[in-house]
């Protein structure tokens, strides 16, 4: 982190994160329930019935994008910003997230009202909609997205809210010991899980995004389902920064 202090709270707002923090914390631990082992087999049915060149051409487009946000100039953001408080800055945090899911809602909606073409462009548009909040979001806690490894561990954010129950835990881990796994990291792109982040993140989302290319109410379901979206990857973004920041080890 480019500020090593951490601004003030007051000791209200202090316990109130700690209690959130520790909630979502058993969260990402807790055993896998039934019925995501349900939705799973579901989800892989739906998979079969879906063209391979869709699966290839999906695939393609999140490589291709995920890997551009480690050079990608489009992502390019303002210098870490500093703060009075601790509260000041969740408060410009909350604000950034809830601009971020009614722009996704709105993205969704248009897509989903296209049918399967415009259903199919949803997927990089609202990549890229997640990703600049990702980049909003570090530099409004403080960290400089300028540098490979805190990229990288936005990726390893992103990756963590829409992971299989399967992986969570092992990508949890790594983000709970986060500086010294980073410590440990060779300066090279092609070091990163590419193939198993295009795979959970695409699986994870299939069966909530097929709906959006039926015709009639794909438009409903683009909207609700990218708001949803957007909000779980804003709460864990959150959740990884406060463990970072405010349980230094």
């Amino acid at each position: 982190m480019e500020n090593d202090s951490i601004p003030e709270m007051s000791p209200v707002y202090r316990k109130k994160i700690m209690l959130e923090l520790a909630f979502w914390k058993h969260k990402m631990t807790r055993k896998q329930p039934l019925g995501s082992v349900l939705a799973k087999n579901v989800q892989s049915k739906l998979n079969d019935l879906i063209p391979e060149k869709v699966h290839q051409a999906i695939t393609f487009t999140i490589e291709k994008m995920v890997k551009g946000v480690l050079f990608g100039a489009q992502y390019t953001t303002a210098p870490p910003k500093a703060y009075s408080s601790f509260q000041l800055r969740e408060a410009y945090v909350l604000k950034v997230i809830d601009t971020y899911k009614k722009t996704a809602s709105v993205e969704g909606a248009v897509t989903g009202a296209g049918g399967i073409l415009m259903g199919i462009a949803d997927f990089p548009a609202l990549l890229a909609i997640k990703m600049k909040m990702l980049f909003d979001i570090a530099v409004i806690y403080g960290f400089d997205v300028k540098t490979y490894k805190e990229r990288l561990f936005l990726l390893t954010v992103f990756q963590l809210a829409f992971s299989s129950h399967k992986h969570r835990g092992e990508i949890y881990n790594r983000l709970l010991r986060w500086e010294a796994y980073a410590a440990e990291l060779p300066d090279d792109v092609d070091s990163f899980d590419w193939r198993t982040f295009q795979l959970e993140y695409r699986d994870y989302i299939d069966l909530a995004k097929m709906a959006q290319l039926i015709p009639v109410i794909g438009a409903a379901v683009g909207a609700v389902v990218n708001y949803r979206l957007v909000q779980q990857l804003g709460a864990t973004v959150m959740n990884c920064y406060r463990m970072r920041l405010l349980e230094k080890k």
